[in-house]
């Protein structure tokens, strides 16, 4: 994807295609160096089997991007950045097992629980949330530590009952229900995907101590983005193939889930996707050039296929 500079016309387009796959080489010889197998070798197996499977790395790369937009530096975020991925492949690795979503692919391959069993795919994802901690806390450097502190319990709350977790809970027990409202829905995926999506952009700007009003923007920018990409998911999962997306198709039918198309339709859903990603790309204006990465990747959620 290719997108004009919105701040000068004249400036010279921004690639996306190239600046992810080079972000994404970057991220995944970080992690694949943050994580090594050694003793024993079963359990670091199976976290590596999932975290090193590819994927966008969206949320890593929107760590990385904000810090750069705030001043910082790649070296200064990328300890936060590889956190990201293992927190959010633990909730891939513990979304897919059989008392979750119970699927057989992810990223086009076999499921964790599929290849190591489910005992070992639970600790891969216990194994891996903690230590993303661990990684932030001894490996950041040039960061203030009052921020790194920030980061740390921002991640927790996006991870536990305040987000992710408590968004799960609450989809799980909306299953096969038929009045599950649109209030309750936007609940779910606010706290299941725009979380960790919203402290990866937060957490970028933190370590790079950008100003509160900054890191304020940036925050309805990614809360915004986070709802679209979840809209957009729900349409993939109607419109696409498995694949394409690497993963089931058509599972959130078979689930009896609420989702945006069954309340919107499938053009609405478009709709109201793309008024989100253009509200958000309205609270980048005041960056300057920089916000360019931020606003492809605002442009890309919707433009997607998988």
């Amino acid at each position: 994807m290719v997108v004009t500079n919105q701040i000068d016309p004249q400036a010279s387009p921004f690639d996306l295609s190239t600046y992810m796959a080079e972000r994404r080489g970057q991220v995944e010889a970080a992690l694949d160096k943050a994580l090594t197998v050694v003793y024993p070798e079963k359990i670091y197996e199976s976290m590596r089997y999932s975290l090193l499977a590819g994927g966008k790395r969206l949320r890593p790369i929107l760590c990385l991007a904000t810090c750069e937009l705030a001043g910082g530096s790649l070296e200064m975020a990328m300890p936060t950045a590889c956190a990201l991925e293992m927190v959010h492949t633990m909730s891939l690795i513990h979304d897919d097992l059989p008392a979750m979503d119970n699927d057989d692919y992810r990223r086009g391959q076999l499921t964790n629980h599929k290849v190591y069993g489910e005992d070992v795919a639970v600790l891969a994802g216990d194994a891996l949330l903690s230590y993303a901690f661990e990684h932030i806390a001894t490996q950041t450097k040039g960061a203030p530590a009052e921020n790194i502190l920030e980061v740390l319990a921002g991640l927790g709350r996006a991870v536990g009952a305040e987000g992710l977790v408590g968004g799960q809970i609450v989809d799980l027990d909306s299953e096969g229900k038929q009045d599950v409202t649109l209030e309750t829905l936007n609940f779910i995926h606010t706290h299941k995907t725009a979380a960790l999506l919203e402290v990866s952009v937060t957490s970028g700007a933190l370590l790079a101590n950008a100003p509160r009003p900054d890191i304020d923007k940036l925050r309805r920018y990614a809360q915004r983005i986070g709802l679209a990409f979840q809209i957009v998911d729900d349409i993939l999962d109607i419109t696409s193939t498995s694949e394409a997306l690497g993963k089931s198709v058509g599972k959130d039918l078979k689930a009896e889930k609420a989702t945006y198309p069954s309340f919107w339709g499938i053009e609405e859903s478009k709709r109201q996707a793309q008024q989100l990603i253009n509200q958000a790309k309205t609270e980048l204006h005041s960056f300057g050039p920089l916000n360019r990465p931020l606003l492809a990747i605002a442009d890309f959620i919707t433009a997607r296929t998988h």
